[in-house]
């Protein structure tokens, strides 16, 4: 088993733990460096080269930012890595899965080179027999800087092993 795996073992919780995070406090994730390896990986994933993610030398040259950075969907795809990191599970979830987002705002780059983490408050729940559906108030900050990388309300599903008779 992975230390990632293992470390999310130790913050499943019972379901009657999870619905006590609802409107609590926030969950803040570590640092995490976005460098231009990630970049260009995620470039090559998405067929996304545009010189201001790829190029560091023109985008030193042809953009305000001094560099290059990332995509913005790179910052919002990391919300997963960054959640592992600290959210709770719930007991018995035999997977998650995203559901979907109700608002996403890139409002400002993030550099190559920055770190960044998440923060994530529980601001929804809906439970069914075998699923749980959460609503996350998220941001990803930028190490240093004023304002968050994006904000976003992100909605995931944990499924549940089918109840026992």
């Amino acid at each position: 088993m992975s230390a990632d795996a293992d470390a999310l073992r130790q913050r499943l919780v019972p379901a009657a733990d999870y619905r006590a995070h609802l409107n609590g406090p926030e969950f803040v994730s570590n640092w995490f460096t976005v460098d231009q390896d990630m970049i260009d990986a995620f470039a090559h994933a998405t067929h996304d080269h545009q010189f201001i993610h790829v190029d560091p030398v023109r985008a030193k040259a042809e953009t305000p930012f001094g560099g290059t950075i990332a995509h913005g969907f790179l910052t919002l795809s990391l919300l997963s890595a960054l959640a592992y990191d600290v959210l709770p599970g719930v007991e018995h979830t035999r997977m998650g899965v995203n559901y979907g987002f109700e608002t996403v705002r890139f409002i400002q780059p993030v550099k190559c080179g920055a770190r960044v983490r998440g923060r994530f408050q529980l601001v929804g729940l809906t439970e069914r027999a075998v699923s749980i559906q959460s609503t996350w108030k998220t941001s990803v900050e930028v190490e240093g800087a004023a304002k968050p990388a994006l904000t976003a309300e992100w909605i995931t599903l944990a499924m549940l092993e089918p109840p026992t008779a």
